[in-house]
């Protein structure tokens, strides 16, 4: 008994050494490709502003954090493949069951090992993921609004430096001088008023940096004069000209400007588990309390009108539905004047403007009403969407462990190859379905909760399947047992 159990922790051992490097391999790979596609995509915004290394830093640092949540159980799926299909090719898997180890006893290690990926993930998902989207976030808005560093191209009005259009004619390949320069200055807002326009000039940047000093050479300041009465008619302009003159610009405006984060922090994905719930909590009671003054605003401007009372039941029916323009048309024509019938003919057609007008008031108002109220409603959906991913994460690292390891045990193919593309389909099945859910429980077509879990829901019976067919030691894969069912198949239809 105590070399059964001598061997049995030695076999943990040797297979969590070799599933453990393959995991952190394949996690960071992960997390590579899932960083080049961010940066693949953002790049536009990256190039030509002149980023600090720091700032990249920050910026490649916090978004690498925010692809934990699909590395993590990418990388599950991948190394319970790759290793077990390893065990499987070597013959290692057969071994052990002929020393009456079955492949759950073999399974049982890297199922610990998953459950603890399960709730470390669950406490990174709550308390890392929205610090680290709200420091991505932040950093990011500031790189986008960064403006582009100086850099005056040849022959084009360039207009980076604000208040002033620049052309440059020619520039030197190997200093900063520029030739046949034009400056328009529109710092007073009144147009093309003042030009500056030299032979050469120089440009080079303060001590400070915050400054950029153009000495401009044998030129001309060109200025229209407003003081003048007749100066709409004869249009009458300065001219003055300069051996040598500097222009200033300030170049405070190429700084990244630093967004306070408080910006970003009442956004769903920047809330934990507890701030989630409070945020729902205040947003539900916001819409009830929203819809109840819309129904009793409603309800007194159709009182107004002398409406029939048991119409508004169904114009506020149709209000909880939202149906937008069409709604609105079938509400006015469920609503009847009584009173109308007891005016004179001459009397009615005032009263008749005056209903028509009322009522396109109230079709407007119940359209932006219905927009808005929609909005708020999204808005909830969202809030409780992020809430679910909170626990959506742990569940799908358990998941791909009972799709992987068994499927690796049963393909019996480790490396990069086959467990590669396995990997990518399921994982890609399980994104694509997420993804369609989450939308369609946003619109209002699925529960949200339905929405987060489809995925889960679709795959755990794949999960269980595989994992009977491995413990089992079903051929579901091998082509040999294949052949042999076919051609017994044929061979008794033959018959």
């Amino acid at each position: 008994m105590h070399f059964i159990f001598s061997t049995l922790k030695k076999l943990n051992v040797y297979i969590i050494k070799q599933y453990f490097g393959t995991f952190i391999f394949t996690f960071f790979i992960a997390i590579f490709i899932l960083l080049m596609n961010f940066l693949w995509t953002w790049v536009d915004e990256l190039i030509g502003k002149g980023l600090d290394f720091a700032v990249l830093f920050k910026l490649l640092f916090y978004t690498s954090v925010t692809f934990v949540p699909m590395a993590l159980p990418l990388a599950i799926l991948l190394s319970s493949l790759i290793c077990f299909g390893n065990l499987g090719e070597f013959y290692e898997l057969v071994a052990m069951k002929a020393s009456g180890i079955s492949t759950w006893k073999v399974m049982r290690p890297l199922l610990y090992f998953s459950l603890t990926m399960s709730v470390m993930g669950f406490f990174f998902s709550n308390d890392v993921m929205p610090v680290a989207n709200l420091r991505m976030q932040s950093t990011l808005y500031d790189i986008t609004h960064k403006k582009m560093t100086l850099e005056i191209p040849e022959g084009v009005f360039y207009r980076g430096i604000d208040k002033y259009v620049i052309k440059v004619a020619k520039k030197s390949k190997t200093d900063n001088w520029m030739y046949d320069v034009m400056i328009y200055d529109h710092s007073d807002s009144k147009g093309n008023v003042k030009v500056t326009v030299a032979d050469s000039g120089y440009m080079a940047m303060t001590p400070s940096q915050r400054e950029m000093i153009f000495t401009l050479y044998d030129g001309y300041n060109y200025s229209e004069l407003f003081d003048d009465k007749e100066y709409r008619n004869n249009r009458p302009f300065q001219k003055m000209s300069f051996k040598r003159q500097l222009v200033t610009f300030d170049m405070s405006q190429f700084d990244m400007r630093h967004m306070s984060e408080d910006a970003f922090k009442k956004h769903q994905t920047m809330l934990n588990i507890k701030q989630l719930n409070v945020a729902i909590d205040s947003l539900n009671t916001a819409y009830d309390s929203r819809m109840e003054h819309n129904d009793e605003v409603l309800l007194n401007r159709f009182q107004h009108l002398n409406a029939d009372p048991s119409s508004f039941a169904k114009a506020d029916k149709k209000i909880e539905n939202k149906q937008g323009d069409a709604a609105n048309d079938n509400i006015i024509t469920t609503f009847t004047w009584p009173l109308l019938d007891n005016l004179p003919e001459k009397e009615r057609q005032p009263v008749i403007s005056m209903a028509l007008t009322s009522t396109a008031n109230i079709k407007e108002s119940l359209t932006v009403t219905a927009n808005s109220m929609r909005r708020d409603r999204v808005n909830i959906k969202k809030h409780e969407q992020v809430l679910n991913q909170k626990f959506t994460l742990s569940m799908a690292c358990i998941l791909f462990f009972f799709i992987g390891a068994p499927l690796g045990a049963i393909i019996r193919k480790g490396g990069l190859g086959m467990p590669v593309v396995v990997s990518v389909v399921f994982f890609v099945i399980y994104y694509v379905i997420t993804i369609i859910g989450e939308r369609v429980a946003v619109n209002g077509d699925m529960s949200v909760f339905l929405g987060a879990w489809i995925s889960s829901i679709v795959l755990f019976p794949i999960g269980i399947f595989l994992t009977v067919k491995a413990t089992t030691d079903a051929a579901l894969l091998d082509a040999e047992s294949w052949r042999k069912f076919f051609s017994k198949h044929k061979k008794s239809e033959t018959i």
